[in-house]
């Protein structure tokens, strides 16, 4: 975790000490619109990729785990082994297609609830050959003050609000995109076989390790690992799950857990501090705290407060990133046996003693959620409501602005007869088209925008420039055969030019970005032909100048 106080002797130097202290510039904003951030194989490229999570709110409150900024050393440290690494940045829900072509994805302490949707593309993924990792924190570590830390996303549910994921949350928020698709279940013990505990336990020193013979050499040269307010994890199926490494027996919790902190007194009891996996062709990798894979070069800014953030030099600790590196060693490599106990030799857990009250459907929560109230003003769910210099600040590649985000979420229309419509954004011509909210209909949220082979989707507005127009598109239903083409205007609709080429969609949301160098008042139109009465749909228009 970021660990939330300096030591008396800590903050006393920083006080009284002449020495200047160097803290890294921080960014311009940057948010999905923007290049994703890479790393290149250093030295001789072994021909493998990691894929770093940045979608679900890993740059929240403190944190700041992103591949150039608070998992900066970790990133450099694959690089070094010949690996590339990546970013995943975008505003749509997580698909397959956003996966496959990555041997390792590293999931930094997720803080907004995955989908439906996008846990059945991460099944798919490793059940397929490929490889998550999932990096936890204590309970209650909830960056965003949404109610959902990392265990509870990681797990698949709210401790006491299994049924209702969006229990608390006020109309807007629960209506939010961010929430839409989201259900309650206990999703990564069904298919892992292993589940983040609630508990929260403070500064401890991992010591029990277990042999490199018994946890596929992931353990060689590790002999301490640190903890600085994390959780362990509970095994409830042996043949998917096993414990590599534990901490020593304890009594110490976090200063500020919500409950009694400890839940067995340490030790093996307490379940494993980091464990490992199999499911089909791929595998899966847990640790209870993010302390070892942060350093102490955050890259952006509170989104919430526009304040400095405060990270740490864990990934140096111990032996936490010869750990890591291991981890990711085992994890990019693909073995045929789908269930542990097909491991020749391998001696299997037992499953670890729960409390009554870590029963999923039971759970209760001890204080009232979120921990602290939000600023004013600040919405997790709506990034026009962070502070400059954070993630997600409304910026474009170029230091732009967004000048239209529009999601199909206000506004009515039922049928397919022309006409206009009054939008979040503004007035838009509907021609062959209308606001869908059916099953079949590709949408991030409850509605999105139906058009239909001949028509077309049309502002009736212009903004006063534009270097980038993104455009989530899908096929309605099981349609097929209708394509579309981005057009724009720079004299009020009189004339329209092609953007682009013609586009073809598939039958679930994709990006398309087209860039830009308009710098006088124009506007866009969509335009679907192809085989009549096919339909598409169109979602997350946003343009940015």
């Amino acid at each position: 975790m970021v660990r939330k106080k300096l030591s008396l002797f800590a903050l006393l130097l920083l006080l009284v000490s002449p020495i200047s202290y160097c803290f890294n510039e921080f960014v311009a904003a940057e948010n999905a619109l923007d290049p994703a951030p890479q790393l290149q194989p250093i030295g001789t490229a072994n021909g493998k990729k990691v894929l770093f999570d940045n979608t679900h709110g890993q740059t929240a409150g403190a944190a700041d785990w992103v591949l150039d900024g608070g998992f900066s050393d970790f990133a450099n440290a694959l690089a070094n082994k010949g690996y590339y690494a990546k970013e995943l940045r975008k505003t749509t829900p997580i698909t397959y297609q956003d996966l496959q072509g990555y041997n390792v994805f590293v999931i930094g302490e997720a803080n907004i609830p995955y989908k439906t949707s996008e846990q059945d593309a991460m099944i798919q993924y490793v059940q397929n050959g490929g490889s998550i990792f999932f990096i936890g924190d204590h309970y209650n570590a909830d960056r965003n003050k949404n109610r959902w830390d990392a265990s509870e996303v990681f797990n698949g549910y709210r401790r006491g609000a299994y049924s209702n994921p969006t229990k608390g949350m006020g109309t807007e928020e629960a209506s939010s995109t961010a929430m839409q698709g989201v259900t309650g279940s206990d999703w990564l013990a069904t298919n892992f076989g292993i589940r983040f505990r609630f508990n929260a336990i403070g500064d401890v020193t991992a010591n029990d390790i277990v042999a490199p013979s018994q946890a596929f050499g992931i353990t060689t040269g590790v002999s301490t690992v640190a903890m600085h307010a994390g959780s362990t994890l509970a095994i409830t199926d042996p043949n998917k799950a096993k414990g590599i490494v534990y901490l020593p027996p304890t009594s110490a919790a976090w200063g500020s857990a919500v409950d009694q902190g400890v839940y067995n007194g340490g030790g093996r009891a307490e379940g494993p501090y980091a464990a490992v996996s199999k499911l089909g062709l791929g595998k899966a990798a847990f640790i209870g705290d993010s302390s070892p894979v942060e350093d102490a070069s955050p890259k952006y800014l509170r989104e919430e407060t526009g304040s400095k953030k405060t990270t740490y030099d864990g990934f140096k600790e111990q032996n936490d990133s010869t750990l890591l590196v291991n981890l990711i060693d085992w994890l990019s490599l693909q073995e045929s046996y789908t269930a542990l106990s097909q491991v020749s030799g391998l001696q299997l857990d037992q499953p670890t003693d729960l409390l009554s009250m870590e029963n999923p459907q039971t759970s209760t929560e001890p204080v009232a959620e979120p921990w602290s109230a939000p600023a004013a003003g600040y919405k997790w769910y709506d990034p026009s409501t962070f502070k400059s210099g954070s993630y997600g600040y409304g910026s474009s590649g170029s230091g732009g602005t967004v000048m239209v985000n529009e999601k199909f979420e206000s506004g009515s229309k039922t049928a397919y007869t022309s006409g206009n419509v009054t939008l979040a954004s503004g007035s838009w011509y509907f021609d062959n088209a209308l606001i869908g909210n059916l099953s079949g209909d590709k949408k991030n949220g409850i509605q999105s925008a139906r058009v239909r082979a001949s028509g077309a989707l049309t502002m009736n507005f212009d903004v006063s420039g534009a270097k980038s127009v993104q455009i989530s598109h899908g096929n309605f239903s099981t349609d097929t055969g209708a394509v579309w083409q981005l057009q724009m205007s720079s004299n009020g609709g009189s004339t329209w030019t092609n953007v682009g080429s013609s586009n073809t969609s598939s039958s679930t949301l994709t990006v398309k970005t087209f860039t830009l160098t308009q710098t006088v008042p124009v506007r866009f139109r969509i335009v679907v032909t192809g085989t009549s009465g096919m339909r598409l749909n169109f979602d997350d228009i946003v343009i940015s100048n």
